[in-house]
């Protein structure tokens, strides 16, 4: 398979470009950071900004001095800075700079969000994880990994540098992510295994999906092994703030719920909608689920019918819309995510304008309802073209609440 041996032949490439020329050369050039930090980092395909902002706020509870670097941009105490557009894992260069900072702060920790590129491209030249957490493994990426045991590889492969690795059996991806990392370094939990009965009860309180409980798992595992007592994480847990677009509820004097979220790929919508869905039926009063999303341009085309069809599945009404075009045209993305469908058809509306989907799912929406609005999450542009345009699903959706609320 052609596509296959590119990918490969790929690898030593990177490892020269990034390992070599700005790996070793940012480690030389800010002398060596890590050795001075306890990293533990996080990968996965879904769950991993959740598990690692938890897994932050747990330490800095426990009176720990961590840094963080995830999809949210890198944080020291309460200061977030960007690291990057549309990047979860930066450069070395900026990572290396970011870990010296770190240290010169007096910062003992660094809490890690890795990606399958950022590994794969050897953009964590030189980082050895005290303890890693791997979220799951689902559909993604695989315009760019080609195939799905490609894709475990570069997730798993940072364990090989790893003192620790944690991942839950029940996780998706298990069997195939445990067959990629050596048995002693292997540590597994169950589905329903919290550690105590004072851990369960704060997360289910905390956390009411059943995938945000499994991310408070992993994070709890991994803040166990530097000894954290169940009084401070159920401290922790019950303190957190959230993560900004992840199931973030945008307040409204309207008789509905809103919600945003990053969820982009099939396995984060079903997951999002089903948990919302969950929550229409214990309510007491009837309501429908109402979900806006789109789907990357140039990536991944494979995992397109399906999040079509899964959010038909679970939604009583689906606005397909942009999310992040780039140069392919909004009308064949959609067209495609329509190709998953073999029913449902009545379901789905088609809006290139992301901005009039969501106020025309807004305008739907009715008493005892929600509207979830889903892809873009945290982030503050939409790349159409190949232009970076200011976009904040939360502002937009603001703007919309409060001339509804008015009229």
């Amino acid at each position: 398979m052609l596509k296959l041996w590119i990918y490969k032949i790929k690898r030593p490439y990177h490892f020269i470009k990034t390992g070599l020329l700005s790996g070793l050369v940012s480690q030389v050039k800010y002398n060596f950071p890590y050795k001075n930090l306890n990293v533990l980092a996080v990968t996965g395909t879904d769950g991993k900004t959740t598990t690692t902002n938890l897994l932050h706020h747990l330490l800095t509870t426990a009176g720990i001095k961590a840094g963080l670097i995830s999809t949210i941009g890198g944080r020291v105490g309460d200061s977030v800075s960007s690291i990057g557009l549309h990047v979860t894992s930066p450069s070395p260069l900026v990572v290396a700079k970011f870990a010296k900072q770190l240290h010169d702060t007096g910062i003992t920790h660094l809490v890690l969000e890795v990606t399958s590129h950022g590994y794969y491209q050897y953009r964590t030249w030189g980082i050895n994880p005290q303890v890693l957490g791997i979220t799951n493994l689902s559909h993604e990426h695989l315009d760019y990994h080609v195939t799905m045991d490609e894709y475990a590889k570069a997730k798993a492969g940072l364990a090989s540098k790893a003192k620790q690795v944690i991942m839950g059996q029940a996780s998706l991806g298990f069997e195939k992510i445990s067959k990629l990392i050596a048995p002693n370094k292997l540590l597994t939990f169950g589905a329903t295994q919290y550690g105590s009965s004072r851990l369960e009860s704060a997360i289910k309180t905390r956390f009411k999906a059943k995938y945000n409980q499994a991310n408070a798992q992993l994070a709890i595992q991994m803040a166990k092994q530097l000894g954290l007592t169940d009084k401070i994480l159920v401290k922790g847990i019950e303190s957190f703030p959230g993560v900004e677009g992840r199931i973030e509820e945008i307040k409204t004097t309207l008789p509905f719920k809103v919600f945003v979220d990053f969820a982009h790929t099939p396995n984060a919508i079903k997951s999002v909608l089903s948990a919302l869905k969950f929550e229409l039926q214990n309510q007491r009063k009837s309501g429908k689920l109402i979900a806006v999303y789109g789907a990357t341009g140039l990536r991944d085309p494979s995992k397109r019918p399906s999040m079509g069809r899964l959010g038909t599945d679970i939604a009583d009404l689906v606005v397909l819309t942009a999310d992040d075009t780039r140069t392919e045209n909004i009308w064949s993305i959609i067209r495609q995510m329509k190709e998953g469908l073999t029913k449902n058809h009545n379901k789905v509306v088609s809006i290139a304008s992301r901005s009039k989907a969501i106020s025309f799912a807004l305008a739907q929406a009715k008493a005892g309802d929600i509207v979830a609005v889903l892809g873009q999450g945290h982030e503050k542009t939409l790349l159409i073209g190949t232009t970076e345009h200011p976009w904040s699903d939360q502002e937009a959706i603001r703007k919309i609440l409060t001339k509804l609320e008015t009229s």
